[in-house]
């Protein structure tokens, strides 16, 4: 399948459901809403599944999209999601259509159109659209530099390269409001954010003469610092930014005794390698995974996968 086939296999289709990842980021929800657009304008009956872990930041762009109540889908299509575990919660069913972009996505779709060698899915999208409806209009070019621009880190992450700043410039040039979105996503934080952040930096801990940083976040941390869940996005990055660190791991410790684990790494070391042994994935320079235990014995697990895979 190819760009136009796939776009010509979505336009034979009528009332599609367009479902996100759990734990949405800015890429699965940009996307999601810029392809429910563009269906919409070529029209299809095409709803967004309401994922209500879509944050109050996300929300003002995409709820509109939300698919309403009642909406009975005969298509679906995931989107951003590399395994069928990972799809929204509340989400049941069989996916007819996957666009991803991770290496590691299983072929759980019935068809799937996977590009591991973009950045951001937006980056399918967009070419996706653009086989649509020929052009992509000023909200949905916002709604994919959304995508493109967190996934990237606002273009300072190694996957950055020359496409992301192509699909950029044509996004800018097709009217994306990219001062809103730098200001909302990249330079404002909540009070409670910083706190966090503080006990963070206050409390990380280094291997390996500082070449591997580990960030633990505990439940106790988050309630003294009253942070909620669209405080919390990006917290992997802040292990990534020690000096010296060529692997960066957050451990956030959540519910039912889980901790959720992001991993960050230079060349040296493959994220995707040390997140597959805990049933994760992604990609070689970042991925992650979910583990059972407290803080303190993930961080001992993966201590003990890293030394086998990273000698």
């Amino acid at each position: 399948m190819n760009y136009k086939q796939c776009a010509k296999s979505l336009l034979t289709h009528e009332n599609i459901l367009i479902v996100t990842h759990r734990n949405p980021d800015g890429d699965t929800v940009g996307s999601a809403a810029a392809l429910c657009s563009a269906l919409q304008r070529g029209g299809r009956t095409a709803w967004m599944f309401p994922n209500e872990q879509i944050n109050r930041k996300f929300r003002p762009f995409c709820e509109k999209f939300f698919a309403p109540e009642g909406f009975v889908p005969r298509y679906v299509v995931a989107v951003d999601t590399a395994e069928p575990e990972l799809l929204s919660r509340g989400f049941a069913g069989p996916v007819d259509l996957c666009l991803d972009h991770h290496p590691s996505n299983s072929g759980y779709a019935k068809e799937s159109f996977v590009k591991p060698e973009k950045a951001a899915c937006a980056q399918i999208v967009l070419d996706v659209i653009r086989n649509m409806n020929g052009d992509v209009t000023k909200e949905e070019a916002t709604l994919l530099y959304i995508g493109l621009s967190t996934d990237t880190g606002c273009f300072r992450y190694s996957n950055t390269d020359a496409a992301c700043f192509r699909a950029a410039s044509e996004l800018l040039h097709n009217g994306a409001d990219s001062e809103t979105i730098n200001t909302v996503f990249f330079r404002k934080s909540s009070a409670a954010r910083l706190k966090l952040e503080s006990m963070v930096y206050d409390r990380m801990r280094s291997y390996r003469d500082g070449k591997i940083v580990f960030a633990l976040i505990t439940k106790e941390m988050l309630a003294a610092s009253g942070v909620q869940e669209e405080d919390m996005d990006d917290l992997a990055s802040l292990a990534s930014r020690v000096e010296g660190g060529e692997l960066a791991i957050t451990i956030r410790e959540g519910e039912e005794g889980q901790c959720k684990v992001s991993v960050r790494s230079s060349d040296a070391v493959s994220s995707n390698e040390i997140c597959a042994v805990f049933g994760g994935g992604g990609h070689m320079r970042a991925a992650g995974c979910t583990i059972k235990g407290s803080p303190e014995k993930v961080c001992e697990m993966l201590l003990n996968v890293i030394d086998e895979v990273w000698k």
